[in-house]
């Protein structure tokens, strides 16, 4: 498998997982933190906005995950793109909890803003992937 270039390094040592990857760490806090949101929902959403809520936010870390696993760059873009799209559901999700009042606004502004997070790092690794910036090791 290719490693990512130093520029997507915490300190030293390359990437060499895709649990190295920032992105899809902070992708697994937001699913967990998304987890911990809903269980406060009315049991009677448990298949509807809490199912979706759940379902997007972890798609976002599997699809970063299943992407780096692939062979290619150009099919780990497009996966980085499928999470984009994930992204996006659940922050849709996220405020349709808040205009139906299943949660608080100011409760859900933090999982906002690190969507926000999360979104412009994968427009970054995906430009960067798209300019070469991998190696073969």
């Amino acid at each position: 498998m290719a490693v990512l270039e130093t520029s997507f390094v915490t300190g030293e040592s390359a990437i060499r997982s895709y649990k190295d990857l920032e992105v899809w760490q902070v992708a697994m806090d937001v699913a967990v933190a998304c987890y911990r949101v809903t269980a406060k929902f009315p049991r009677e959403e448990i298949y509807s906005l809490t199912a979706q809520i759940r379902r997007a936010a972890a798609s976002v870390a599997a699809n970063i995950a299943e992407g780096y696993g692939r062979e290619t760059t150009a099919s780990f873009i497009q996966f980085l793109r499928i999470a984009q799209g994930s992204l996006k559901e659940l922050e849709t999700h996220l405020l349709l909890a808040s205009r139906v009042e299943l949660a608080e606004a100011g409760d859900l502004a933090p999982l906002l803003d690190r969507c926000e997070r999360i979104s412009k790092m994968l427009r970054n690794l995906i430009r960067a992937l798209a300019n070469g910036h991998r190696t073969e090791t």
